[in-house]
């Protein structure tokens, strides 16, 4: 029997919408300064202080003893990377950016994948398909569909470009915590899962590898890369269920 997903009140939602602007201000923001040159830390430094600076707290940071404010994930990085001193940025990389907002107990969270300078035609279409089967899930996010419904359509974005779609990460319910049940998969898995209803918040999360879809964790116990070494994109929006469609409540407007 498929277990029903729990719904925030509307209080909870609409602290979560304000959740997800933080968020959504942040990443704009950051896409647009991002250049070569700079350290994965530099672009940490600036989201924790736009975060706090809005009355909220970075979700990332502290949380299983996660260092930072961001996820900073750098070409083969396909999730969780660690920002550094270290990592410099160079005209052609790819970043992916993770950014998490907690405001009065409530939760936004999102990811955008960025060129740095001028990137390969190979690297711009695949962030565009990873971006467009984001946009596919979202349109699943109707009254009386299932879970399944968005995995299927991020799935079937993936394999029409056929891109590596990574099996062991995926979205999540978020709102009172970062990750809530039930975990969502960027693929089928032969189970509708529970029925969707308005209330129901869901991080819908598809990440698209260029090669294989094999990945491994560095030592570090957190970073994610690609078995391959091939570039990996991620996109990400907190987005609910309302009796209108989905509502996303981490959606950039800059």
């Amino acid at each position: 029997m498929n277990k029903v997903i729990d719904r925030k009140s509307r209080h909870e939602l609409a602290l979560m919408q304000e959740a997800g602007q933080i968020v959504a201000d942040t990443l704009t923001y950051l896409s647009k300064i991002v250049e070569p040159g700079m350290s994965t830390l530099d672009l940490d430094k600036i989201a924790e202080e736009r975060i706090r600076k809005a009355g909220a707290v970075p979700t990332f940071k502290g949380y299983y003893g996660f260092p930072a404010t961001l996820c900073t994930s750098v070409n083969d990085e396909v999730v969780h990377g660690i920002p550094s001193p270290h990592k410099i940025l160079k005209a052609g990389d790819v970043i992916s950016i993770d950014c998490g907002a907690t405001y009065k107990g409530l939760v936004g969270d999102s990811a955008l994948t960025i060129g740095v300078g001028e990137i390969s035609d190979e690297l711009k279409k695949l962030l565009q398909a990873t971006e467009e089967s984001l946009n596919a899930g979202i349109r699943m996010m109707v009254a009386g569909n299932f879970l399944e419904d968005i995995s299927g359509a991020v799935e079937d974005v993936g394999n029409k470009y056929g891109y590596g779609i990574v099996r062991n990460y995926g979205g999540h319910g978020v709102g009172r915590k970062l990750h809530e049940e039930p975990f969502l998969h960027n693929y089928r898995t032969g189970n509708q899962g529970p029925e969707l209803k308005p209330g129901v918040a869901l991080a819908i999360e598809p990440m698209f590898n260029l090669g294989t879809e094999d990945v491994k964790t560095l030592e570090d116990n957190w970073t994610v890369v690609t078995q391959d070494g091939l570039p990996s994109a991620h996109f990400e929006h907190t987005v609910i269920v309302t009796e209108d469609g989905p509502l996303v409540a981490t959606e950039r407007t800059g």
